[in-house]
C-alpha cells in the first residue's frame, strides 16, 4: 500500500457536483493538540469528527445536484461524515480518527463521498528539528555551497 498523508488545516476540498470546480479550504475544528508538518504552530491535523460547516467558505460554488429554473442553486457544503480516515489512530481529545488524502466526505444533498481531498495541505519545508538531526557530511554532499549552521540558519557560501 502506498504511503497516504495526512489531512491539515488548510487542506482543500472539491466537490465532485460543483458546478465548476471550485475548491475549499478545510478548517480544523474540534482539537487543538495535534500538528502534522510543522513545530506545532499552524497544521492541526484533520479528523472524522471535523463535520458540519467545518470550510472556510462552506460553498464549491454551484450545486450540479440543485437545479432550477436560473440554472443552479448556491451549494451550501455542510459534511455530515467522513470514510477513508486512519483507524489505527485515536486522539484522545476529541475520539476523532486522522484524514488521510484518500479520505471522502458526505454532503446530504451530494450524498456519500461526493467530496474529496485536493490538497492534504502539508508542504514540503526543512525545519530546524530537521538540521539538528542530520548527518553534516550527507548535507553537505547533497547540498554542496550551502553551509548548514543549525544556530544560524541555512546560507550559502559565496566562492570567490
Amino acid at each position: 500500500m502506498a504511503e497516504k498523508h495526512y489531512v491539515v488545516q488548510s487542506a482543500t476540498c472539491q466537490c465532485k457536483f460543483s458546478e465548476s470546480p471550485q475548491t475549499d479550504v478545510l478548517k480544523v475544528k474540534t482539537q487543538t493538540m495535534h500538528f502534522a508538518n510543522d513545530e506545532g504552530e499552524e497544521k492541526l491535523v484533520a479528523t472524522n469528527k471535523d463535520i458540519g460547516k467545518t470550510l472556510e467558505k462552506n460553498t464549491f460554488g454551484k450545486c450540479k445536484m440543485q437545479p432550477s429554473s436560473s440554472g443552479y442553486l448556491p451549494c451550501q457544503a455542510i459534511i455530515t461524515q467522513w470514510t477513508g480516515f486512519y483507524e489505527k489512530v485515536t486522539y484522545e481529545e476529541n475520539k476523532g480518527n486522522p484524514l488521510l488524502e484518500s479520505s471522502k466526505g458526505t454532503c446530504p444533498i451530494g450524498g456519500p463521498d461526493c467530496i474529496s481531498i485536493k490538497n492534504h495541505g502539508q508542504t514540503a519545508a526543512m525545519t530546524k528539528k530537521n538540521a539538528e538531526s542530520s548527518n553534516p557530511e550527507t548535507l553537505n554532499q547533497l547540498l554542496p555551497g550551502f553551509n548548514m549552521d543549525v544556530e544560524r540558519g541555512i546560507r550559502i557560501i559565496e566562492s570567490k
